[in-house]
């Protein structure tokens, strides 16, 4: 019998990506490549990269050379964000092998079949990156996602053109996933004991735009699923939550009461400059719906800090905003100036050392309101229910329906993900508790 050969897959960046990658894994397995951790020594290597800041393009480079320095005969293939603007780049890292973009992501796997069947590695590295403007929709389709909450990617593209924002190059346009693919795939992942669905994309309130269907429609049809568990919903734009949006999500059994905003900037005219298609006053009439239409909901949010042109003024009123919208968490970057966006041309850049204390100043305050909130949830609202994403282990740890982190003594050995907890106190990031039922 002959032994399987390997691959590893590392996967940075969003949740897109990590649909992405799975898709990859399950492909390379029915091509017969024994999928492996990407940290073990595999005979071949895939890494799915990012692009959204220098950060992002630094560690795409970093896990390239990790991959060729665990095996240097391994087969090395790039796909990915950064590959697509940048293929030359990664030509140029020796050891690897072969180059795709965004349009033709699965080829990563027949390619990973094909060069593990020559005995030589590539000594010129293919590059297979195609334009991302004449993309569509390439077909997916997971099975399982290996635990009991999934991501689900419906659309891909970004046609925003945000100042900062470098994604839509290597995105390209909106496109959306049919609605009756999305619906057969939910199904399938429910099959396999998912109980939580993300539905994730670039710009994931924009779904449908291109099939003359819309978001809301796809969250109803998911919603008359049978056995369906959870719905989560990825990253939101606030100028897409319109009031008859919120009006009809707000009928859902299965959606989760909780949003993460794209809000990057509680200031209007650093919002301007941002290219940001909403002002502070159309981000907090939709958080207010949203509270009035979901109780118990919990906010999380995208910030950017040291933006050009950002004054002491400017971030002080993102400060208000932030006091105000009392997000659950906020995930904040400074700002990364991207060549060949809008903002990277502008004069007044932000020093590090004032983004750096700006980033300080904002995780100070958020940390604060995020205990705020856990001692309320703790005090008032104490028996949650929790799915649990690794059961098997000896801290159990899952969330609730508003995304609250939540551990408890494990393993749960009778193999209910699903349980209710008895909140008992939090570290001030998340929570523990023991379980009530």
């Amino acid at each position: 019998m002959s032994v399987r050969q390997t691959v590893g897959i590392y996967t940075l960046g969003c949740k897109v990506n990590q649909y992405e990658s799975q898709a990859i894994a399950e492909r390379c397995e029915a091509l017969g490549i024994l999928v492996l951790p990407p940290e073990e020594i595999c005979d071949a290597y895939i890494i799915n990269t990012c692009t959204v800041t220098g950060e992002a393009d630094r560690k795409a480079r970093q896990y390239i050379r990790r991959a060729i320095s665990q095996n240097p005969e391994a087969k090395i293939i790039v796909t990915g964000c950064f590959s697509q603007l940048n293929p030359r780049t990664v030509a140029e890292i020796p050891g690897v092998d072969y180059i795709c973009g965004n349009t033709n992501k699965l080829a990563a796997a027949e390619v990973a079949a094909e060069l593990l069947r020559a005995s030589q590695k590539n000594q010129n590295p293919e590059i297979s990156v195609s334009d991302i403007k004449a993309a569509g929709f390439e077909p997916m389709q997971i099975k399982s996602f290996g635990r009991t909450r999934a991501f689900l990617k419906i659309e891909d593209g970004c046609e925003s053109n945000c100042a900062y924002c470098i994604i839509p190059a290597a995105r390209g346009k909106i496109r959306s996933k049919p609605l009756a693919e999305v619906v057969s795939e939910v199904k399938t992942l429910i099959g396999a004991g998912c109980h939580e669905v993300v539905l994730t994309g670039i710009e994931t309130a924009a779904y449908g735009r291109d099939l003359g269907t819309d978001l809301s429609s796809l969250l109803e049809e998911i919603d008359n699923i049978e056995g369906i568990g959870r719905v989560r919903l990825g990253s939101l734009d606030p100028a897409l939550l319109r009031p008859r949006f919120i009006e009809r999500i707000s009928k859902l059994r299965s959606l989760a009461p909780h949003f993460h905003i794209s809000i990057q900037s509680g200031c209007d005219r650093v919002l301007a400059l941002m290219r940001r298609k909403y002002n502070t006053g159309m981000a907090r009439r939709a958080l207010a719906d949203l509270r009035a239409a979901f109780p118990g909901v919990q906010f999380t949010a995208d910030m950017i800090v040291g933006f050009p042109g950002e004054t002491d003024t400017d971030f002080a009123d993102t400060l208000d905003f932030v006091r105000w919208a009392k997000f659950l968490s906020i995930h904040v970057f400074p700002y990364s100036r991207r060549p060949g966006t809008a903002a990277a041309q502008i004069p007044e850049q932000v020093p590090a050392d004032i983004k750096k204390q700006r980033w300080d100043e904002l995780d100070r305050l958020q940390s604060t309101i995020r205990r705020g909130i856990l001692d309320d949830i703790v005090a008032n609202s104490p028996v949650q229910e929790v799915l649990f994403e690794n059961p098997e282990e000896k801290e159990a740890f899952g969330h609730t329906a508003s995304f609250i982190g939540v551990s408890v003594p494990g393993p749960l050995t009778d193999g209910r993900p699903l349980r209710h907890v008895k909140l008992e106190r939090h570290d001030g990031l998340i929570c523990f508790g023991s379980l009530a039922d």
